[in-house]
């Protein structure tokens, strides 16, 4: 049973003219180690989770916020993640605590479908005796809604025996969360169970634009990588080489409790001129044990050599960013980070920061996210990680911060129109994100979709239906007339073969909004 607190109003900081509104989504039962997920159909509509057991919904892309406690049949015992598919289901992963087995013992999944009002599925994978589960990533494959998670089983969580090893493991759902697939190992190299630098964690799946699974994590040989071609079923047989972590993954930082640059794994599906790109996001201490650094590095050939490492924090202060996470807009390809930063200060004052690139990982903007700097305790645990979405222009941060001994959880209301040094057009800035929408339903689709849209105004618009290629396969409607607010037009879809379109609207000839389109009708 779920127990509403409280409904939170839109907080806004310490500033009321900044450019990024802060809004403080909940300060109860110490939340921390967040994340966040977006409905790419309705995309209004925002799941939040925090530690150890606290959910939050938003209908209003963030401004405002419900808070729940979750439960499951297996106990909810923390690392929440969230993610959604291509029909507007949530899905909430966390560690077991069950009360008929052992602590974190499983990977749990609860799957919604309404918006977090009832969580009705509530599954697992990777229960394998009294072997531990933990640090889990996940990911959905919108072809077929195929669910991906992958993790850290532990032979002994903290053992110094060398006969104890962790080691990563892969499981799928092919049913949307009802079952799932026995686990396979997916790391060569095994590491110990310490916990620590030479410990396998940090596994975050990706899906690539034909149902490619990639995945890397960190350990002893630093960052190492696999895919598999077939959905999971097959994996290389060697794992390829990254990056060096130096100083490893997990490092000191002064004030937090423990900090660690775990890789974040993504890959391109947008379309765009960096369709297919995989990038590894970290942080590192290559540079010092004063002087934590985002880390950046690519492939263009899926994942077989790598680019040498970018620094994504375009400081020169030499002092600490930590605990990043990346996100891809899959409407336009391209990449936001959030990191806490202290280049600002002498002390162990920390901002929160984003970076943004449009060129694919080559150059970096960063802007300053939140409205006033915050002072970590030691004593506090902030958990091991922060969140990060962005879809269709709309980009929603979450993190932790602490103010008086009180633990909260916070997102940015971000504009981007703000950000520095970015571009306009379709091709750079994603205009659409706040002027527009643009929402198929269903998507994947058969016979037929609804396309919704918005308008900020009476505009003369036009509505595109093209192939991967940019060829136009169906007008929609050219040049129409709609006044301000939400429509909705049904498209008959039963002349395309199946296949990955994308529907564009065009105002003044430029294209404002672009959302990708599954049409399954049964044609090849």
């Amino acid at each position: 049973m779920r127990y509403l607190l409280i409904f939170l109003s839109l907080f806004v900081g310490l500033s009321a003219n900044a450019q990024h509104p802060n809004v403080m989504i909940g300060n109860q039962s110490n939340p921390n180690e967040p994340c966040i997920a977006i409905d790419p159909k309705q995309p209004q509509y925002l799941i939040a989770a925090a530690n150890i057991n606290n959910y939050y919904l938003s209908s209003d892309t963030g401004a405002t916020w419900e808070h729940f406690y979750q439960n499951s049949q297996y106990g909810v015992w923390g690392d929440p993640i969230l993610i959604a598919d291509t029909l507007g289901s949530f899905y909430y992963f966390h560690l077991a605590n069950p009360p008929d087995g052992n602590w974190i013992d499983r990977m749990v999944c609860q799957r919604s479908d309404d918006h977090g009002q009832t969580w009705p599925v509530d599954t697992y994978t990777g229960l394998n005796g009294d072997k531990v589960q933990d640090k889990e990533g996940v990911a959905v494959n919108p072809f077929n809604n195929h669910v991906y998670v992958t993790w850290t089983q532990f032979d002994k969580y903290n053992s110094a025996d060398p006969q104890d090893s962790s080691v990563i493991l892969f499981s799928r759902s092919e049913d949307r969360g009802l079952s799932w697939t026995e686990p396979v190992r997916l790391s060569q190299q095994a590491g110990d169970c310490l916990d620590d630098d030479n410990t396998v964690e940090g596994a975050v799946p990706a899906v690539g634009p034909n149902g490619e699974i990639y995945v890397a994590w960190a350990g002893p040989s630093g960052i190492v990588f696999d895919r598999s071609m077939d959905g999971g079923d097959s994996w290389l047989e060697e794992d390829i080489h990254v990056a060096d972590m130096p100083g490893g993954w997990a490092m000191d930082v002064p004030g937090i409790y423990r900090t660690n640059g775990m890789p974040i794994t993504h890959c391109d599906r947008s379309g765009g001129p960096h369709q297919g790109t995989i990038y590894v996001c970290w942080a590192d201490q290559r540079n010092g044990p004063d002087n934590t650094d985002v880390w950046l590095s690519k492939s263009t050939d899926q994942g077989n050599t790598w680019s040498e490492p970018k620094r994504v924090n375009d400081d020169s202060s030499g002092r600490h960013q930590f605990f990043p996470w990346m996100a891809i807009d899959q409407t336009t390809g391209y990449l936001y980070f959030v990191f806490y930063d202290r280049r600002n200060y002498e002390d162990n004052q920390t901002d929160v920061y984003m970076a943004v690139s449009v060129d694919g990982g080559e150059s970096f903007a960063n802007f300053r996210i939140s409205e006033s700097p915050f002072v970590p305790n030691p004593a506090i645990f902030f958990g091991d990680y922060n969140y990060l979405i962005a879809h269709n222009g709309i980009v929603r941060p979450i993190w932790t911060r602490l103010d008086q001994g009180i633990l909260s959880i916070w997102t940015a209301l971000v504009d981007i129109d703000s950000i520095p040094d970015f571009p306009t057009g379709i091709e750079g800035k994603p205009v659409h994100g706040k002027a527009y929408f643009l929402t198929c339903y269903p998507n994947p689709a058969k016979d037929f979709t609804w396309l919704s849209f918005s308008l900020q105004g009476k505009r003369k618009v036009s509505l595109l239906i093209t192939d991967l290629e940019g060829q136009v396969v169906l007008q929609v409607f050219k040049d129409k007339h709609f006044s301000k607010g939400k429509h909705q037009v049904k498209v008959q879809l039963k002349s395309l073969p199946t296949g990955v379109y994308y529907a564009l609207l065009y105002q003044d000839g430029q294209a404002v909004a672009k959302e990708s389109l599954v049409v399954d009708g049964g044609k090849l």
